[in-house]
């Protein structure tokens, strides 16, 4: 059995923290100062989840952004916090960061749908299908279909069964099904 990566906690500079560029996440401004307040009160109490860039020698977020922005924002909790951010480290390719950041978020808030349009398409243009995409982002696949539809990419509807087309009824079969 694996240990989770909760338990390997680093500190780590908000300087090499940087957003990654699919979170279809948004936060409205209430939220942003009550989670403002929250960290101020309480202090970080959980986690930023990043992968580590060795080549960069930086972390990409994957789930966190936004309480990555707080620090970034507000010079008190960056004062308080020395400049860094409790990070925990995965190891995971991009198309399963993806999944993880919008399992994270599903699990808290709202999407931008046409972000999220854009998320579908890029794990379809990875080679994902509908299947792994519902599994993996908890997703039904009505939902799927719904977003492959805003980005209006044919390609995103190659597993798309299509039922047959409708034949009108002769007037005497409307009559008998009255």
């Amino acid at each position: 059995m694996s240990k989770s990566p909760v338990y390997n906690i680093q500190a780590v500079p908000v300087e090499k923290i940087v957003p990654n560029d699919y979170n279809p996440n948004a936060v409205a401004p209430p939220e942003m100062k009550l989670l403002y307040d929250s960290i101020k009160s309480d202090g970080y109490t959980m986690p930023i989840v990043c992968y580590y860039d060795k080549l960069k020698d930086s972390y990409i977020i994957v789930d966190g952004f936004h309480r990555y922005r707080i620090m970034k924002e507000y010079t008190d909790i960056y004062e308080r916090e020395n400049g860094l951010l409790p990070v925990s480290v995965i190891d995971k390719p991009l198309d399963q960061r993806i999944a993880s950041t919008i399992r994270h978020n599903r699990a808290r808030g709202s999407h931008d749908v046409d972000l999220m349009s854009n998320i579908v398409k890029e794990l379809h243009e990875f080679g994902r299908s509908d299947t792994w995409i519902a599994k993996h982002l908890g997703m039904e696949k009505d939902e799927i279909l719904r977003l492959k539809q805003i980005t209006g990419v044919a390609a995103l509807f190659k597993e798309v069964d299509f039922g047959q087309a409708w034949e009108p009824m002769e007037e005497e079969e409307l009559l008998m099904d009255s």
